[in-house]
């Protein structure tokens, strides 16, 4: 992505900003995410066309239509996966939404009926084919018709070969009609395609088999004309069939909510579609029952399955909020153990929660729509055999071009040289290479979806399995994230009590999470009947601390470093005295200045994930030789926690331009992962080779932010997700060999004489293995899951 440009604008007029970037690297939807992760708004002038074709197209059928839509104008940018998924990207005052669907009418591309269009700011979730069981009915329908037809054109054939060989005394129309209704059902889909190529002036695989067919008929092999459209329409039908598990597997999120809740309302129970659930509706869900909307706790306890949509092995116990009115006025705050998903599975006990957002943008719908618009994404290796075959195609038909003439130089009938050069013609399509990288790009997203793990796109898929450095936040990530209070040592003359009931006073108006724990913390230390002083006017100065009113007073708290900078006096000797020891034993510290009189230093401790340390041990089996801690904390602070989880390399003191700065240093080196919680670490997420978020079910700016989001803030799914990726990227490379040599094969073969029929069976064969071996990435399971008990036991 280019430098961002800036206008003039006038006074009280919002900030513009105009971006250039390379639609090779970067695709407009992830622009569209990074800037609403960053608190931008898109203008409503641009638009967001998220639909379902009710048939997916042949990959090489699929890029035809996607250049037809690139060039339509007003379109900023399409793309269409494998599966039928459309994702557009259009300027309103160039072309309507309206407009653009008769364009695609045009196109001849029909479209299911449950697709959205909206604005980029406000596009809910996409569940644009599945009917109400989570299937795609018309691409079943499709594909089962065109099974149908196959087995019918080799029933057909068959019979008609019984007869030639074992009923020589039958009428020779009867095995010819056999041929020629085999010629039917077998050609009847890839004529409707060959026709839209044709009249989309391209020579596709598809008219080149009829060319080949109706070659054999004229030259009187109705036999090896039909066996060609046979197996032809049987491979490509399996195929099909085939990229629809993949296709079904992920279609199966959008069905895991409930269509109907339990609302309470006036005193009065009532069933509703959750459509008609409106953000603050109480909804009592029973025992067993699947969670119909994203909320809040207010009453009952039990235990939740949260694997529909975190991808967490064990339930999650959940208990009412403390202060419902601070729940609701701050809903991204609530603490996991109260806040529950959509989606989700109810244990044993009753519950009755508050919907904090509708069911179009609860986190199992973004999930949804984001892994749909991820199909959509191309890989590096896809768009490389896509330049590939643009210089390949067109050297193949040359190729054939000289084959078809061969019988002028050549002592050999006409009828040999035509029959060679559409057997070279069969041979060199590159069907399998077209399906290789996308069928396995589409199964590896769909097998992290279910894990909890949402991957956007094939770019992050491949990198996250290619690179061997990364680099944590320690903060949330490689700890808790719940800091407590471990010291509280005020400066001479001031007593404990005074200093916290300032520091809880100031803190109060913060909603980071250490000023959290400051005053939960803090009070739970105060004596009964303390006073805490009236507090306002917070300012908040990022990565260094706070200042704020408190009693009429000004009051400053932050890190060491904050005072003796910025025209502000530094500590007094003892108070920092106190904070170099507590650095030393590895706590946070802060210190506490009201008016210009210091009242002392607070230390803080936050403990390691105890999945910490297994989880960065798998991630070395995996082969991630290289781990970077990036902390803000002192470097003594982060040093300590660094060896407690296995880290040997710690970089502290670091404001977040400086991990941006750390974060450009390392992959000027390699290609690294930033991996933290997606909100304070966005910057740097942004310019690492891929960003990963942790707890992105419950954050909205970390579903938006990170390439890669791990739905739950459990670290153990992060060796998880890099051993799939490194899965997807061997069958990839797997599939792309399998491509490449069985066309380096059967070109020369077919030159030297191997026949259609053989050419035919091969090719279809060949796209049929990398299908079926990128399904296998759907079965993948983590490698390592005992060795995790192990060390979690140790």
């Amino acid at each position: 992505m280019k430098k961002p440009t800036s206008t003039a604008r006038l006074p009280g007029t919002p900030a513009e900003l105009c971006i250039h970037y390379d639609g090779t690297k970067i695709s407009l939807t992830r622009i569209r995410e990074v800037i609403k992760a960053s608190g931008g708004i898109l203008s409503e002038r641009f638009g967001h066309l998220l639909l379902r074709l009710e048939r997916p197209p042949r990959a090489r059928q699929a890029r035809r239509l996607q250049e037809g839509l690139n060039a339509i104008s007003g379109v900023l940018e399409a793309r269409i996966s494998a599966t039928g998924q459309l994702r557009i990207e259009f300027d309103r005052q160039r072309i309507s939404s309206q407009a653009l669907q008769q364009a695609l009418a045009g196109l001849g591309l029909p479209v299911a009926a449950s697709s959205y269009t909206g604005s980029p700011g406000s596009a809910p979730y996409g569940d644009t084919a599945p009917g109400p069981d989570g299937k795609s009915h018309g691409a079943l329908s499709g594909a089962s018709s065109e099974m149908r037809c196959a087995l019918a054109s080799g029933a057909l054939l068959a019979l008609g070969a019984a007869m030639d060989a074992w009923l020589p005394a039958a009428p020779p129309w009867l095995a010819w009609a056999c041929y020629a209704a085999a010629y039917f059902f077998g050609g009847l889909h890839t004529v409707r395609e060959a026709l839209e190529n044709l009249r989309q002036r391209r020579f596709e695989i598809d008219t080149l088999m009829l060319v080949a067919a109706a070659g054999a008929a004229a030259l009187g092999s109705w036999a090896e004309g039909a066996l060609l459209l046979f197996l032809f329409s049987l491979g490509h039908a399996l195929e099909h069939y085939a990229m629809g598990r993949a296709r079904r597997a992920i279609e199966a999120l959008a069905a895991l909510a409930p269509d109907t809740a339990t609302v309470r309302r006036d005193g009065q129970l009532v069933e509703l579609s959750v459509e008609q659930l409106q953000v603050g509706d109480l909804v009592v869900v029973k025992p067993h029952e699947r969670l119909a909307a994203d909320g809040f706790v207010v009453q009952g306890v039990s235990s939740i399955n949260q694997a529909p949509v975190t991808g967490e092995s064990m339930p999650v116990d959940k208990r009412p909020v403390e202060d419902p009115a601070q729940a609701r006025a701050y809903p991204g705050a609530v603490e996991a153990i109260s806040r529950v998903f959509a989606g989700t599975i109810n244990g044993s006990g009753a519950l009755e929660i508050e919907v904090t957002r509708r069911a179009t943008d609860s986190a199992l719908a973004r999930v949804v729509r984001m892994v749909s618009e991820a199909e959509t994404r191309k890989s590096p290796t896809q768009r490389l055999t896509d330049r590939f075959e643009r210089i390949f195609v067109p050297a193949v038909l040359l190729l054939a071009t000289v084959l078809l003439f061969a019988w002028v130089v050549v002592d050999e009938p006409m009828r040999d040289s035509f029959y060679r050069a559409m057997a070279v013609l069969v041979a060199a399509s590159p069907c399998a290479l077209a399906i290789a990288t996308p069928s396995a790009v589409l199964s590896g997203i769909a097998r992290a979806a279910r894990s909890g793990v949402l991957i956007k796109g094939g770019a992050p898929l491949e990198t996250l399995g290619a690179l061997q450095s990364m680099a944590f936040d320690k903060t949330g990530t490689l700890t808790e994230g719940r800091p407590r209070i471990t010291e509280v040592r005020p400066a001479q003359g001031v007593s404990e009590q005074e200093l916290l009931a300032v520091t809880i006073a100031a803190e109060s108006l913060s909603d980071h999470p250490l000023a959290s724990a400051l005053v939960q913390d803090g009070r739970a230390r105060l004596d009964a009947g303390t006073a805490i002083p009236a507090a306002s006017g917070l300012r908040s100065m990022t990565g260094k601390g706070l200042a704020a009113t408190v009693a009429g007073q000004p009051v400053l708290i932050g890190k060491a470093e904050l005072f003796g900078s910025g025209g502000e006096a530094p500590l007094d000797a003892s108070t920092a005295r106190v904070i170099a020891g507590l650095r030393e034993s590895g706590r946070t510290t802060l210190a506490v200045r009201m008016g210009g009189r210091d009242l002392g230093a607070i230390g803080m401790m936050d403990t390691p994930r105890a999945s910490a340390q297994a989880a960065l041990q798998q991630l070395r089996q995996l082969g991630i030789s290289r781990m970077v801690m990036l902390s803000g904390d002192h470097a003594k602070v982060a040093e300590a926690v660094a060896q407690q989880v296995g880290i040997t390399e710690a970089w502290g003191d670091l404001m977040p331009e400086d991990k941006v700065a750390a974060m450009r240093e390392l992959r000027s080196q390699a290609q690294v992962a930033m991996v933290g919680d997606g909100v304070n670490d966005a910057p740097a997420m942004a310019h690492a080779s891929v960003g990963v978020a942790m707890g992105a079910a419950g954050s909205d700016v970390a579903l938006e932010a990170a390439d890669v989001a791990l739905m739950s803030d459990d670290l153990r799914h992060l060796p998880f997700a890099v051993g799939l990726s490194r899965k997807a990227r061997a069958v990839i490379r797997q599939n792309v060999f399998v491509s490449l040599g069985v066309v380096a094969v059967l070109v020369p073969a077919t030159i030297m004489g191997l026949g259609i029929g053989a050419a035919v069976a091969v090719h279809e064969g060949s796209t049929l293995l990398v299908v079926i071996n990128a399904l296998r990435l759907l079965a993948y399971r983590d490698p390592m899951p005992t060795v995790t008990k192990a060390q979690e036991a140790a």
